[in-house]
């Protein structure tokens, strides 16, 4: 109930003579010094006056019965009516107040008006009980233009239209209609109420059924009695903190009767069925004016399917909440109006949203409404009928569905680029209050044109059937950081466009009438000019901008505002295009190489000591010793063109140079085969373009920059491709749907690490590559060092840019082919514990790789295969006498228990173990030293000593011989064996000689298959 303001309460206690109402009642006042006095009506045997009235302070009190009060307070005691009654009865009493109390008071029907009703409900009953819930129809629509909570409630849910609310005579029940009754101690007040209550508007109780309520009326077929009578009404609460219980949706007792928006359905084959009224609403306001509603989900009566029969329907849109009960409805309905020879579509909604909801989130309401309608799921049987649902737009004129969507920038077939889209604003409804109701667009809105049917209505003579003007598209162009848009003679510049779309889009938009190609001429200011800096996805900052731009340029503030709207579309349209332009430019395409270039790669790949001349090239581009590793690094760098490649991780302690040998290795690798990071998060692999990292090299500067992703690489490279499913919302219909990811492979890992301690499922992926520290080798980096510094070196850069070169288009030339190993079945390798199953795989794959890259001096064979045709390369017995060479240095490496650091510092400790033997003539076990000894001897750190101490304690190579804390540590050395043969070396592999004889035979009835061809 809409509160009475203090300042009106006092104005009517204040200006009202009491002196002079009463005396209007026949009350007879005598004089008592300053006051007067009267008796008092509402007790006996007052027969000296003690009612006491003061004019000064315009107050009564009786000193019989101890009642008093103010002039208000006297009208409700002697008219028997409640407080806000008695104040309206006093306004209407002095038209002066009334007038003086403004537009706040609201209009209420009169009280006579309602009386009328008396006398039918006296005489013809039902007659009376139509035209009484009529009257109250109309006294509840009165009452909803005079309350502003109602409007604005209205206005929230997107329904605060002028033309929705006279069309469909919406309604507000604030608890006022009590106070224009009669007094229920009165027959006439008593009677009317019995049929209020008959009718259902009043409970037992006497309260309102529908109070604090939205009222949508329903009206049945045209009679006798009224062109539209109401048969039945809906009440949507408008405060949603009820107590618990209350319900939110009310309808008047008895049977569901009437039919939503009949005329509306009138000569329509499609027809969108809601299932509560403030849906169908919000479909009706949007333009989409073939919709009706349901009376909640299990809602659906006979009344309503035989409307649709005698309109002619054919197809239902089916558009109840997007919940579980809306969704079991939703398929029961479908069965049932299938089953009645009607089709049946489903609009989907984002999940746990109805249609108020919907269009309220994802403006404007006639393009977001429009998608889904456009993308409704068939749930019929056959070839899917073409959807005809068109849009009646703001201009009173039909519109396509498609021509909604091409009207905001978009494809018939793709979803909106922005969830936010926001309408032109619509005049509020509390400012047009007093305007009259469109007939000219009820008289359309209820005779909508004439539709063709589904089997005759193609797509041209439909278009035709129903001409729409053609939206101008705007005139955009980058004017170097700047945007520059065009609508006639109105010119927008924008700048501090974002690199990438976001929530927010603040950008600084200058409005013209220029017509010349300066951004900002002198005559332009004459013919007005206005700039600001707003966020474009803010509907107020769009409105205030439109607002102060009109009255700069002198045109209409709508025609801003929907300049202001396209200019949103291109500016997202524009934004997306730079971005995926600047994705596109990181992506280095492959380099074109010239003749010669192709040339001198194949002379290279074709020499037959490529291998050598590759350890070669390494000192060439600056890399100082590391020939092993550096060719092993080449290999698996090469192998990304096999479906298994080698992935590869350098341990050094810092500075040892492994970033050296990396970068020398990624240096002959073509730009575009190598993707090269400093670190990754745990997710961010899975979202890398599909295609992104197939038969690439994916190098991680450091171990420990991958260790959030330390999974994801694990899978890629054991697997060979990436999957996830992940939970996104669906563009085109905003539902939260589950979505699939997937990354491919073949993909080469390269890492580097100085931990020492690195997870052991990534370690036994990797051939593990260790850096020489020794201290020959730091005099000969130093060397090259110094020699670069040279006139010679200066030289040696240039042709290493050369060297570089011919590499990378050596690789471009090597083509990703099967290799087949006719020597497979013979070969041999360490079977004593589990983890060699994976380096057996990885000595396997260092044989395919050197056979891929001597595939330019091998014959390319050619195998069919249930009409696939499969290209592949043999290998040689050099190419596993290579890879033995290797496997020795690198696998053997891999199987060590210590690691080589660790190892290294066990021989400085033996060296001078043997030292002191010597020396002192001491028995080997005697020999203690501390860890301050083996930093001199080492050149290590304090903290490197110490973790190599601990592991060579946990692996009982030394022992702890003294010492605790607070004291200083003596050690002893355990290990008495030979130090070069402890460790693990791959001692099982069978000798290429061997292989020459052994397998001469199988080689040889291989290549004469007949699936085998030469190229």
């Amino acid at each position: 109930m809409a509160r009475i303001p203090d300042q009106e309460l006092e104005r009517l206690k204040r200006d009202v003579s009491l002196a002079r109402l009463l005396e209007g009642q026949g009350h007879k006042l005598t004089s008592q010094g300053k006051d007067l006095a009267c008796r008092c009506p509402w007790h006996d045997g007052d027969d000296t006056p003690s009612c006491i009235v003061s004019p000064k302070t315009n107050l009564w009190h009786c000193f019989g019965c101890d009642a008093g009060g103010s002039v208000i307070d006297w009208v409700m005691r002697s008219h028997k009516v409640s407080f806000r009654h008695a104040c309206e009865l006093l306004l209407k009493e002095h038209p002066s107040l009334a007038a003086a109390a403004g537009a706040g008071t609201p209009k209420k029907l009169s009280q006579g008006k309602l009386r009328q009703a008396q006398s039918f409900a006296i005489s013809a009953a039902a007659a009376a009980d139509q035209v009484l819930l009529e009257q109250v129809i109309d006294f509840y629509h009165d009452t909803l233009k005079a309350s502003p909570e109602a409007l604005a409630y209205l206005d929230r849910r997107g329904l605060g239209k002028l033309e929705l609310i006279e069309r469909f005579k919406l309604g507000y029940a604030n608890r006022t209609l009590a106070y224009r009754l009669a007094p229920k101690q009165y027959k006439a007040g008593a009677e009317l109420r019995t049929a209020l209550q008959r009718v259902g508007i009043l409970r037992e109780s006497g309260h309102e059924h529908f109070n604090g309520s939205i009222i949508v009326p329903l009206f049945g077929e045209p009679g006798d009695t009224s062109a539209r009578p109401v048969v039945g009404a809906y009440g949507r609460k408008v405060n949603d903190n009820l107590r618990a219980g209350t319900p939110k949706h009310l309808y008047l007792p008895g049977p569901h009767r009437g039919v939503f928006n009949r005329e509306g359905l009138e000569g329509q084959q499609e027809i969108i069925l809601c299932e509560a009224l403030i849906d169908a609403l919000t479909f009706w306001s949007a333009g989409y004016r073939n919709v009706t509603s349901c009376y909640g989900v299990n809602g659906f009566t006979d009344e309503l399917l035989a409307a649709f029969k005698a309109c002619g329907a054919q197809r239902v849109l089916v558009a109840f909440d997007r919940d579980e009960a809306g969704d079991r409805a939703a398929e029961a309905l479908a069965k049932k109006l299938t089953s009645e020879g009607l089709d049946c579509f489903r609009l989907l909604f984002p999940k746990g949203m109805d249609a108020n909801a919907y269009a309220t989130s994802v403006k404007p309401p006639e393009k977001s409404l429009g998608v889904v309608i456009r993308s409704a799921e068939w749930l019929g049987a056959g070839t899917k009928p073409r959807l005809t649902t068109r849009c009646f737009n703001s201009v009173h004129q039909w519109v396509d569905g498609d021509e909604a969507l091409r009207a905001a920038g978009l494809r018939p077939a793709e979803p909106p680029s922005s969830a936010v889209i926001e309408p032109i604003a619509t005049p509020s409804v509390a400012a047009a209050v007093a305007e009259p109701p469109s007939l000219a667009a009820e008289t359309v809105a209820a005779d909508p044109p004439p539709r063709a049917s589904a089997e005759t209505a193609l797509p041209e003579p439909e278009a035709a059937a129903v001409p729409s003007s053609p939206v101008p598209q705007p005139e955009a162009h980058m004017d170097g950081e700047q945007l520059v848009v065009s609508f006639g003679e109105r010119r927008y510049r924008v700048r501090g466009l974002p690199k990438q779309l976001g929530e927010a889009l603040k950008v600084n938009v200058l409005v013209t009438r220029a017509v010349s190609d300066a951004l900002v001429p002198a005559d332009a200011v004459d013919a007005g000019l206005h700039v600001d800096t707003f966020d474009l996805y803010q509907a107020k900052q769009r409105q205030a901008f439109a607002k102060l731009a009109s009255a700069e340029l002198g045109s209409e503030e709508r025609v801003i505002q929907h300049d202001l709207g396209r200019l949103l579309l291109t500016v997202e349209q524009t934004i997306d295009e730079r971005a995926r332009a600047a994705e596109r430019s990181e992506v280095a395409p492959p380099a074109a190489m010239t003749p010669e270039e192709t040339a001198a790669a194949l002379a290279f790949l074709r020499d037959e000591k490529l291998l050598e001349r590759i350890v070669e090239d390494f000192e060439r581009v600056g890399l100082v010793g590391e020939p092993s590793n550096a060719l092993v690094a080449y290999l698996a760098c090469v192998s990304r063109k096999l479906h298994a490649p080698l992935a590869v991780l350098i341990q050094s302690t810092s500075a040892a140079g492994k970033s050296m040998l990396m970068d020398s290795v990624l240096a002959l690798a073509p730009d575009e085969d190598r993707v090269h990071y400093s670190a990754m998060t745990g997710q961010s692999l899975f979202y890398i373009g599909e295609q992104d990292l197939k038969h690439r090299v994916l190098a991680i500067a450091e171990e420990e920059g991958v260790r959030q992703a330390a999974y994801a690489l694990k899978v890629l490279q054991s697997q060979g491709e990436l999957t996830i499913a992940s939970t996104g919302k669906d563009p085109a219909t905003g539902l939260l749907v589950t979505q699939q990811y997937r990354v491919e492979g073949p993909v080469m890992l390269f890492l580097t690490t100085t931990a020492i301690d690195v997870d052991e499922e990534l370690v036994n992926r990797c051939l593990v590559l260790t850096i020489n520290e020794s201290r020959e080798q730091t005099r000969q980096i130093q060397a090259r060092q110094r020699a670069r510094r040279t006139l010679s070196g200066l030289m040696a850069a240039s042709e290493s840019e050369a060297t570089q070169n011919l590499h990378r288009n050596a690789q471009r030339l090597l083509r990703p082919l099967a290799v087949v190993n006719p020597y497979a079945e013979q070969l041999t390798f360490l079977d004593d514990r589990t983890r060699t199953r994976r380096d057996h795989a990885k000595y396997l794959t260092l044989i395919d790789a050197i056979a891929l890259l001597h595939q330019h001096q091998r014959e390319i064979k050619r195998l069919e295969r249930r009409g696939q045709a499969i290209e592949y390369v043999e290998v040689t017995l050099d190419d596993i006498a290579r890879a033995n060479a290797l496997a020795h240095d690198v696998l053997g490496r891999s199987l060590d228990e210590l690691p080589p650091q660790t190892r290294r510092v066990l021989g400085i400790i033996e060296a001078f173990v043997e030292e002191q033997v010597r020396q002192q003539a001491l028995v080997r076990t005697d020999v203690r030293f501390t860890r301050r000894e083996l930093r001199a001897r080492c050149g290590m750190s304090d903290t490197a000593v110490r973790i190599h101490l601990d592991r060579l304690v946990a692996m009982e190579y030394v022992r702890p011989a003294a010492g605790r804390n607070g004291q200083r540590f003596e050690y002893e050395l355990l290990f008495d064996g030979e130090l070069g043969a402890s460790a693990p070396q791959m001692i099982g592999l069978i000798d290429v000689a061997a292989l020459s004889g052994a397998v001469g035979t199988t080689a040889t009835s291989q290549g004469t298959t007949p699936d085998l061809a030469p190229r």
